[in-house]
């Protein structure tokens, strides 16, 4: 008979426990109870999750929707069930992280909605255009130098210096943060996966302390141009820091966090976005030049490229109140992992989860999120992966996949660790 993979922490639905002890990764009570160790559905971190997370996530979908394990506590994979809890934040708490609160990703109603208002104007539709231009020559610079007729590895070689460029020339950041940036993604990266909450504060110091350090250089010196790594007085870091709520300042402290939140939430899913589409429309030459001769038709493509293929794999909750979710009975308190990577690919409602529907699925594809954390972001995200696109199909004739495995990313991040092309111009 199989142990109840739940123990104390809340009461398990016995047919709903049998299903999941078969899904990707499950750890089931042995014979000798006393030598199984804690059992659980699934780990994300099981070898044959990360051989490729999105077929994992499809197969927990089909046969353990809500699961738990020992990393993660309970996950969440049904599209209906991922919005339910992503609009009902009354029940599911977004405070996950007393040490590293994201503002306002962390905060609940009433503190979440000053912060959000504020946060939203920084991404108004006006202020994004303006960056077209920087983010263009910065997509021309690093398609022009990508090789002609030779293999090139696309993610450290553009994906993730357009993510860097990009960011900081929205910033204004000075030109040290691009190393420290991309040292930081890595680290954290392996962290998460590893579970090592000790390397996770260090990375989080680390990265706090490159943000304080900014805050600090752009105090000393006065706003009085726009280059790259100085204040302009109208750029977002300078903006904020005359920001007040009830007429108060900002601490430094909320500051760090909402530049933390904009920088670690973006550089990740950006770079692993421009790796997702590249690769798609390698694997699909019909597609590629059909955008190639439509570039009026990317926004859309791109949308659904992302779906297919999430950049971003889950988000944290915590229950405030006994609820059920899939037969499965959580109690108050419980960890709560929704994934957004595995909801935009869930067959009730999209069908196939790889066909290729822009116009039929928009409606349901929760790329940016649901309810009170939709990103505030979504349309700075777009104009750069718009931009980006555009001047990779135009700047060539052709992006093949070199032949070979795919080298997919390892949880939490999403996309390819590194992904072979060949460019023909």
């Amino acid at each position: 008979m199989l142990r109840c993979a739940c123990h104390a922490v809340s009461r398990c639905v016995p047919p709903a426990r049998a299903t999941c002890a078969r899904a990707v990764g499950a750890r089931v009570a042995a014979a000798d109870p006393a030598s199984a160790g804690p059992a659980w559905d699934w780990d994300v971190r099981d070898p044959e999750v990360q051989a490729d997370q999105l077929r994992a996530y499809d197969r927990m979908r089909a046969g353990c929707p809500v699961a738990h394990s020992e990393h993660l506590g309970w996950s969440v994979f049904r599209h209906a069930d991922v919005e339910a809890i992503a609009l009902d934040h009354a029940t599911y708490s977004s405070r996950v992280s007393a040490a590293h609160p994201a503002v306002p990703n962390g905060y609940d109603p009433p503190d979440h909605d000053e912060y959000r208002t504020l946060v939203d104007r920084y991404f108004d539709d006006g202020d994004v255009a303006g960056y077209a231009s920087s983010f263009q020559t910065i997509a021309r610079e690093l398609t022009d130098a990508l090789p002609d007729d030779a293999d090139v590895e696309f993610i450290d070689g553009f994906a993730l210096d357009y993510a860097l460029r990009t960011q900081q020339a929205w910033l204004h950041w000075p030109d040290y943060t691009q190393l420290a940036l991309r040292d930081w993604v890595a680290r954290n990266q392996r962290a998460t996966l590893a579970g090592d909450r000790a390397a996770i504060e260090e990375v989080a110091r680390d990265f706090d302390d490159t943000v304080r350090r900014v805050i600090a250089d752009r105090r000393a010196q006065p706003a009085t141009s726009s280059g790259s790594g100085s204040g302009s007085g109208d750029d977002p870091t300078s903006r904020l820091l005359r920001e007040t709520i009830d007429g108060e300042p900002l601490s430094e402290e909320l500051i760090v966090s909402i530049l933390r939140n904009w920088t670690v939430g973006e550089l990740g899913t950006m770079a692993a976005s421009v790796g997702i589409l590249v690769d798609h429309l390698a694997r699909h030459p019909d597609l590629q030049e059909s955008l190639r001769n439509s570039p009026e038709e990317l926004t859309a493509a791109i949308d659904e490229i992302l779906r297919i293929h999430s950049p971003l794999v889950s988000n944290r909750r915590v229950t405030t109140r006994p609820v059920e979710l899939g037969g499965r009975r959580i109690d108050a308190g419980e960890r709560i992992t929704i994934f957004w990577a595995s909801a935009n690919r869930d067959e009730a409602v999209f069908g196939d989860p790889d066909a290729y529907r822009p116009e039929v699925n928009a409606p349901h594809n929760v790329l940016y999120g649901r309810g009170i954390h939709a990103c505030p972001g979504a349309g700075l995200a777009r104009l750069e992966l718009r931009v980006a696109l555009s001047a990779l199909l135009a700047g060539t004739r052709r992006m093949e996949l070199v032949p070979g495995p795919p080298d997919y990313a390892a949880y939490p991040a999403s996309g390819f660790h590194t992904l072979l092309l060949r460019i023909t111009r």
